[in-house]
């Protein structure tokens, strides 16, 4: 598989260095006065400084509300725990607790999501069985308010 690339807004580089790296435990890789880049789980992420707003809004998986805009990362499930576990244990707060989705279903995943110090939002999955991350939707996979 191939590593993927995202560019995102931040609004201070300290503070993204101190989240990526100190909360979450990634690598950092290049930066420059304007952006920084971290080993995010195996892909490379730029956090790039931006003034302005950014666009917020919600959507809804099942019947839980999450972050629309957001991204992630898929890790094994042990990692997965263990990285629940060390963000429990971090002063940081959760904006979706570490819990799990359609439970005993295709698809069955762990979850939580956090905010970075700019208001990004990321989420942390891991699949049961990993071959259930394509795998199609149940009825109650595709409920939506």
């Amino acid at each position: 598989m191939n590593p993927f690339h995202l560019a995102f807004a931040i609004d201070d580089i300290e503070d993204a260095r101190r989240f990526y790296h100190g909360v979450l435990g990634c690598p950092v890789g290049r930066e420059a006065s304007n952006w920084i880049d971290f080993d995010f789980f195996g892909n490379q992420i730029s956090a790039h400084v931006h003034r302005g707003t950014r666009p917020d809004g919600v959507s809804y998986v099942g019947r839980e509300e999450v972050p629309l805009h957001h991204f992630g990362v898929l890790l094994p499930w042990a990692e997965w725990e263990a990285l629940a576990e060390r963000i429990t244990g971090a002063p940081w707060p959760f904006v979706i607790a570490p819990h799990t989705r359609f439970e005993g279903e295709p698809g069955e995943q762990g979850t939580f999501f956090l905010k970075d110090p700019s208001n990004n939002a990321l989420e942390f999955k891991a699949f049961r069985h990993p071959e259930d991350v394509y795998a199609p939707q149940t009825p109650s996979d595709a409920e939506t308010r």
